[in-house]
């Protein structure tokens, strides 16, 4: 099968095609370099088949976040809260940094789709399970959220970053301010794992009693 500029098709086009094709571009080029005419090149298809399936660049941007949305693993069966948070905050960390590129899709879009009400019911239910009263479950939705955006957006990039060089370290030094000198060494490093699990143990233990 060619499409009638004569480049091959491979497959038939569908909007999980589509959007898989838009999430490797994306790791491979960034965000920045997606459109609609360079998927369409990709896919060997007409530039005009892709609004059979995706309403435009913003609908592309927003399918690609939900796939990334939708790698998220549940959580194990019969954990307890705890266990729950932790596995929803690993498996959305670790679906993240798996398409860095793309993550920012996730951090900085408002989604409406029902796809990204899952992650908002994954989150609510072992909450309001636990005893929490709705109010004081959306109170924690919200904290959790505001940890995981702040951390990935770090992470990827996307926000200033803690970490810098020798030339930070110095600065830091010789500010002249007595905590900063003190804690300069730390100060001037960014090991993103361990600020990943030491904010997600201090998050964890104030949601351990609703």
């Amino acid at each position: 099968m060619t499409t009638r500029r004569g480049r091959p098709s491979q497959g038939v086009l569908s909007r999980e095609r589509i959007l898989l094709a838009g999430l490797a571009l994306v790791d491979e080029e960034g965000l920045e370099a997606v459109s609609m005419r360079k998927l369409a090149r990709r896919l060997g298809v007409d530039p005009m088949s892709l609004y059979n399936h995706v309403d435009g660049k913003d609908a592309l941007l927003d399918g690609i976040a939900e796939v990334l949305l939708a790698a998220i693993p549940g959580p194990p069966a019969e954990a307890d809260l705890r266990e729950t948070m932790s596995a929803l905050a690993h498996g959305f960390r670790n679906a993240l940094l798996g398409h860095p590129r793309a993550a920012p899709l996730v951090l900085t879009r408002r989604l409406a789709s029902m796809t990204a009400l899952a992650p908002v019911e994954a989150v609510l239910a072992p909450l309001l399970a636990a005893g929490y009263p709705p109010e004081r479950a959306v109170h924690g939705l919200r904290a959790v959220v505001a940890f995981l955006i702040g951390t990935l957006m770090r992470e990827v990039d996307a926000a200033p970053t803690f970490g810098g060089s020798a030339r930070r370290l110095a600065d830091l030094t010789a500010s002249g301010l007595p905590a900063v000198t003190a804690a300069a060494p730390s100060l001037a490093e960014c090991d993103h794992e361990a600020e990943f699990e030491f904010g997600l143990r201090i998050m964890l233990d104030a949601l351990a009693a609703p």
